[in-house]
C-alpha cells in the first residue's frame, strides 16, 4: 500500500465538492475531528486524530480505495455499484439518499421496463444500466452520456433514461416519469481490504467507526426532560420508554416527578402530544450529540 502522503495514518477520501461534500465534512466535525477544509485544499491532516483527508472527485473515490491510495472513502453506494471495485462497505451514513431509476417521457407509451425492449436508453451509469437490463433479459442499446441525461429523449437521442434522482423533481421538470427503480443509494463509509488487515490501521478505523456510529445513532433520538404528575407515571413510562427505561427523579412536590428519556425523532411530535395529554409540563427538548449503544 502507498504511504507516500504521510506516515502510517489512515487516509480518508471524500468528495471535494458536490451533494455529499457538506454532509461528509459536517460528520467529521460532529465527531470531534479538527482539520482545515476549503475548496482549494486537496489534502488535510487531522490535528487530533490519526487521519488524513483527501478531497477528490467522487467518481475517483472507489478507485482510490480499491487501489490502496486511500484506506477509507465516503461515497454514494451508487458509485460502488457502478464501478464494481473490490471494496468493503463498513457503515451506512444515513445521508445522500437517492435512487437510480428508469424513466421515460410523459407521452411515451411505455409503462414498464419491458416496453423499452429494442430502444435506446441514455445514462451516466452505463454499467448499472447494462447489468439491470441484461439481468431482466431486455435488449436495449445503452447510450453513455456524461451530463444532461434528462434532455436526451427531447433531443431524440434515446427513448428512455437511467438516472440518479433524489426527489424526482428534475424528472418532472423535464416531463419525465419513473417506470422502475434499479436500486436505492445513500452515502457509505467503505474500506480497502488490505487496510482492514493491517493491525495498526484497523485500530484507527475501528475508533473512527465508533465515533461515526455514535453520531448517526444520536440523530435518531431527542433527549426530553419534563415534569409530570406521579399519578400518571405508569402511562408516561409506556409513552416514553427510553432506550431501556426512562430516568425518574423525585421532586420537592410529592405529587410530581421529573422524567428524562430519549425519544425517537420519527415519532417525536406524536409523543409530545401524548405527554401533554397525560399532564406533562415544562417539557425541555435537546439534541443528542453522540450516543454509544
Amino acid at each position: 500500500m502507498d504511504d507516500t502522503l504521510g506516515n502510517r495514518n489512515v487516509k480518508l477520501a471524500l468528495q471535494r465538492e458536490g451533494r455529499l461534500s457538506r454532509n461528509s465534512t459536517e460528520l467529521l466535525e460532529t465527531v470531534g475531528l479538527e482539520f482545515d477544509s476549503y475548496r482549494q485544499k486537496l489534502f488535510a491532516a487531522c490535528r487530533n486524530f490519526d487521519l488524513e483527508l483527501l478531497f477528490v472527485r467522487d467518481d475517483d473515490i472507489p478507485e482510490y480505495v480499491a487501489d490502496g491510495v486511500a484506506d477509507l472513502g465516503i461515497v454514494g453506494r451508487n458509485l460502488v455499484h457502478e464501478y464494481g471495485r473490490p471494496v468493503r462497505e463498513l457503515l451506512p451514513l444515513h445521508f445522500g439518499y437517492c435512487s437510480l431509476v428508469v424513466a421515460v417521457p410523459n407521452e411515451s407509451p411505455a409503462q414498464t421496463v419491458q416496453d423499452l425492449a429494442s430502444t435506446r436508453v441514455a445514462t451516466s451509469y452505463p454499467n448499472s444500466a447494462r447489468n439491470y437490463f441484461d439481468t431482466l433479459g431486455i435488449p436495449v442499446q445503452i447510450i453513455p452520456i456524461s451530463g444532461s441525461v434528462e434532455l436526451t429523449p427531447t433531443l431524440g437521442v434515446a427513448q428512455g433514461i437511467v438516472e440518479l434522482t433524489a426527489t424526482g423533481s428534475t424528472l418532472r421538470l423535464n416531463d419525465l416519469r419513473e417506470v422502475a427503480t434499479i436500486y436505492t443509494s445513500e452515502a457509505i463509509l467503505m474500506a480497502n481490504e488490505d487496510s482492514l488487515r493491517d493491525e495498526t490501521k484497523r485500530k484507527t478505523i475501528d475508533r473512527l467507526c465508533i465515533r461515526f456510529k455514535a453520531a448517526i445513532d444520536a440523530r435518531k433520538f431527542k433527549y426530553v426532560m419534563m415534569n409530570a404528575p406521579r399519578s400518571a407515571l405508569e402511562q408516561l413510562e409506556t409513552v416514553t420508554p427510553g432506550l431501556k427505561s426512562p430516568t425518574i427523579l423525585d421532586l420537592a412536590d410529592p405529587n410530581l416527578v421529573a422524567i428524562h428519556a430519549a425519544v425517537e425523532a420519527e415519532t417525536f411530535w406524536d409523543v409530545i402530544e401524548r405527554l401533554r395529554e397525560l399532564g406533562a409540563t415544562e417539557i425541555l427538548v435537546t439534541p443528542i450529540e453522540s450516543m454509544i449503544l
